[in-house]
């Protein structure tokens, strides 16, 4: 799909009231910005920007990190942890991993 026939779907979705005003834009705005794009700027900047949360956590707040950087719901990452566990059995050791390795991030007001 080209840029002209995504913006005319974001437009009909923006129509058809599935996207706000505001969504609308920014959908829009990545899809112009999107031009320049080459593979791997944003997968650097994203993990650059993963931090454990503090604020949506059960265990070690990976899954609420891994949410606010991907945009993701939290749950369905945790969801994807619990199927890994219990079909492959290295979802428990990815999430140590990530829970040992990924900083915590900063609370605001500290």
């Amino acid at each position: 799909m080209n840029v002209a026939e995504e913006i005319k779907r974001l437009h009909e979705l923006h129509q058809a009231g599935a996207l706000s005003d505001e969504e609308f834009a920014q959908a829009k705005a990545r899809l112009l910005n999107q031009e320049s794009y080459t593979p791997g700027d944003n997968i650097s900047n994203d993990i650059s920007r993963l931090r454990r949360s503090q604020s949506d956590r059960w265990l070690g707040g990976v899954c609420g990190g891994l949410g606010k950087v991907t945009g993701v719901e939290s749950w369905i990452w945790r969801l994807l942890f619990v199927l890994f566990v219990c079909t492959f059995g290295f979802g428990l050791a990815i999430y140590i991993l990530l829970w040992i390795f990924v900083p915590d991030e900063e609370l605001i007001g500290k």
